[in-house]
């Protein structure tokens, strides 16, 4: 890989545009000015001034408005997950509880305002606030607010996300049977909204799409998991490749393989991100012209391959937190020009009813970074080649350049909605792209050659008219070509391939770098492992069974976990050519003990929402009383519970049981979102396997202040205990609890996420 390509990825990898999403460590580094230690950052760029004001971004007269936006630090927003049952009363727990605790509030002498909702975002789910993140961590004032939002965002029910970040999944329009592509997708806060729109319908624990969600950076991917992992989704794979040259895959159709078109396209591509000034600071003294020139090939590669995977009437949004046109209209232009018609730009200015947004433009000229201006290609002398190429100016002719409506494209300046700068273009696909129409020729070429073809890092050299050789694999090129697909398949069928086994693909393959990961392996139809679990939980005949998998090959399998068949059919058709790092959710967990009981497996929290619909045995339905004792008392003796759950637990043998709350629409001060836990049927009591974080969830969703923990005890305070004092009721003696498993906080939510298959299984309590 040559120096160029190396710059290019690591360009890649400093994403900065999405450092704040979900993540609290996003923009630690430029807040580190702020904090001593360092000095302040003097928020001026001269060139920067010079090049927006010549380039007249920005409408006559708005200019002061348009900086001092950007010198005030960007304000904190969060999204509600609109797939969760949970997120109306998320919703009415922060406008009746945390938000008005909110108000007359003063903080450093500023004035709280009172969060208001994102006027484009439906149904109320993003809200807003004047309050910076800093000041959100450090004033004491705010310290409840903050323990509620990071515990949620744990949790997965809320996202604190940038408000321009949630702009392109919206326009994406996503339907729950949509095969979607993430090209750029760490650190996932666009993917969450993707995942969330696949799940629209919560009574449909399998959707007919899925996500896959790609990155460059290995590092990066796992922080993708995590995100991921919060939305419990069997719907999402997790892939690492450069996006730039993202392998082709094959589906099985009626039992002929073909390739896979995507109905959605999210093209997040890298940018230079001076959108993002307000909460990356050191973008002030850093900000050159040269970065937007580095990056502009690579933008048109990644949106170049991904119109090439998309389907024919599908939609790719193509997006950049830059405000330069050089990374905006000019990458759309070049790629309008290119696709000869097959793709447009649609007009989406009534989809998003009160957002504020300036149309694009048309006209843009190219400076370098020591402020020379060029007009139009002709006038670039030969040695500015390499660095200004063709693609970056605008069509010269009048007639080319109207039919493109580059003004449907949106460019978002901060001073209008008090939000970061970002530019979105929506595309629609008509046609198949011109390379992909002409009748591809099969040549006598190895399966390696033609991998290491379709997978070079360094593609076309910048702004040159991409060559459709070196664009698509010779093997994959082309709508609809059967004869090349069963070419595919024949060469797959030549190999020593395992059935059900998707292993990570070979180094000879693909040129990765990162962790190495573990196959995932299907379990088989006759697995004597699957009948004792399909009887212990009486398991409807629907049941899956075939999207089981596992993370090993050898040994006992500690965990299973489960996709849906679509993924199940990307994974088996190209484990070859696709490095995935994560997918599927975990539903079940060994025992360490499990030959004592009827079933070795116990169920997991993580999958339960999947799960529960098919299990038609072992479930226990709970008051909300009882609900409120097992989730802040460890092992609640069943004297403690209502004597309906004692009267439907008493008869049930050791074992994982599913704890089922039902809202009652008569009472409409309890709570009114239906809640499935996990939980284990002891000698004498019941006890919850549910991570902590969800646990203070669901208890401040029934109006529990969460106070505090004795952990030795396993009892969480509330207000309603608070007032108790002395060893609990139901505490089990010291010798009693010895060999106890170690409570599901330890097992489950302390476990990193994206290490999955190594999670420890947990220990039930044998009593």
């Amino acid at each position: 890989m040559g120096r160029r390509s190396r710059g290019r990825r690591l360009q890649q990898q400093q994403r900065p545009e999405d450092a704040e999403d979900g993540a609290e460590g996003g923009g630690k580094r430029g807040e580190a000015g702020w904090e001593g230690g360092y000095p302040e950052i003097v928020k001026e760029n001269k060139l920067f001034e010079h090049y927006y004001q010549e380039l007249k971004i920005v409408p006559e007269g708005e200019w002061g408005q348009f900086m001092d936006a950007l010198r005030e630090p960007l304000p904190a927003t969060l999204r509600i997950t609109g797939y969760k049952s949970h997120a109306k009363e998320i919703l009415h727990c922060l406008k009746n509880k945390y938000f008005k605790e909110l108000e007359d509030l003063e903080v450093d002498g500023q004035k709280v305002e009172v969060p208001q909702p994102l006027s484009w975002y439906p149904e109320e789910l993003a809200w807003h606030t004047n309050l910076s993140r800093k000041i959100l961590r450090k004033s004491p004032q705010l310290e409840k607010f903050h323990q509620f939002l990071v515990s949620e965002t744990e949790s997965g029910n809320i996202s604190r996300q940038e408000a321009v970040s949630m702009i392109p999944p919206l326009l994406l329009n996503v339907r729950p049977h949509h095969k979607i592509l993430d090209m750029c997708a760490a650190p996932g806060s666009k993917t969450t909204q993707l995942i969330e729109m696949l799940h629209a319908d919560m009574n449909v624990p399998f959707p007919e799409g899925f996500v896959i969600a790609n990155d460059v950076d290995n590092k990066r991917c796992y922080l993708l998991v995590h995100q991921a992992k919060r939305l419990s989704s069997p719907c999402i794979m997790v892939v690492n490749h450069d996006a730039s040259s993202i392998p082709r895959l094959q589906i099985d159709v009626d039992g002929r393989k073909e390739i896979l078109f995507y109905d959605r396209i999210l093209c997040d591509v890298p940018c230079s991100g001076d959108g993002t000034m307000r909460k990356n600071i050191d973008v002030w003294k850093k900000w050159t012209t040269l970065n937007s020139l580095q990056l502009h090939g690579l933008q048109l590669r990644i949106a170049t391959r991904g119109a090439e995977q998309l389907a024919e009437g599908g939609r790719m949004v193509y997006s950049t937190c830059s405000l330069n046109p050089i990374e905006d209209e000019a990458v759309i232009a070049s790629l309008l020009e290119k696709s000869e018609g097959a793709l447009e730009l649609a007009d989406v200015s009534d989809e998003l009813p009160g957002l504020k947004w300036m149309p694009g433009i048309t006209q843009w000229k190219v400076m370098t970074k020591d402020g020379q201006w060029f007009t139009d290609w002709d006038t670039v002398p030969h040695s500015r080649h390499t660095q200004i190429r063709p693609t970056m100016f605008p069509p010269k002719d009048p007639e080319k350049l109207q039919a493109m409506h580059l003004e449907r494209c949106l460019r978002i300046l901060p001073h209008h909605q008090n939000t970061g700068g970002f530019f979105v273009a929506v595309l629609v696909k008509k046609s198949s792209m011109p390379w992909n129409k002409r009748q591809p020729k099969l040549q006598g070429k190895s399966a390696e050659t033609r991998e290491s073809t379709q997978l070079s890092p360094a593609g076309p050299a910048e702004g040159k008219p991409a060559d459709p050789s070196k664009l698509e694999s010779p093997s994959f090129t082309g709508t609809g070509d059967t004869e090349i697909a069963h070419a595919a398949e024949d060469l797959e069928n030549n190999g020593n391939k395992k059935d059900g086994v998707c292993g990570p693909p070979p180094s000879k393959k693909m040129k990765l770098f990162g962790f190495k990961e573990d196959p995932f392996v299907f379990i088989p139809e006759d697995d004597p492992l699957f009948p004792p679990i399909e009887k212990f939980y009486a398991l409807a005949p629907s049941f899956p069974r075939m999207n089981l998998l596992t993370r090993t090959t050898e040994g006992k399998k500690r965990q299973l976990y489960m996709v849906s068949k679509e993924l199940r059919n990307v994974l088996l058709n190209n484990s070859e050519k696709m490095k995935v790092i994560n997918t599927g959710i975990k539903v079940w967990c060994r025992n360490n003990s499990g030959e004592e009981f009827d079933c070795a497996f116990r169920l997991a929290q993580e999958g339960i929402y999947t799960l529960y619909p098919f299990i038609n045995s072992r479930i226990i339905t709970v008051s909300m009383e009882d609900v409120k004792i097992l989730l802040t008392q460890e092992n609640p003796f069943f004297r403690k519970l209502s004597s309906e759950t004692y009267s439907q637990a008493k008869d049930l043998a050791k074992g994982s049981v599913v704890l089922k709350y039902e809202p009652d629409s008569a009472n409409p001060d309890a709570l009114q979102c239906p809640i499935v836990l996990c939980g284990w049927r002891g000698k004498a009591s019941i006890r919850t396997f549910v991570p902590k974080n969800e646990r203070l969830h669901y208890l401040r969703m029934m109006g529990l202040e969460v106070l505090g923990e004795k952990k030795k005890e396993g009892v969480i305070l509330t207000n309603e205990s608070a007032a108790s004092t002395g060893q609990p009721e139901n505490e089990v003696p010291e010798e009693q609890r010895a060999g106890e498993p170690n409570s599901p906080d330890a097992e489950e939510a302390n476990s990193p996420d994206v290490t999955a298959a190594c999670d420890p299984a947990g220990v039930p309590p044998p009593r």
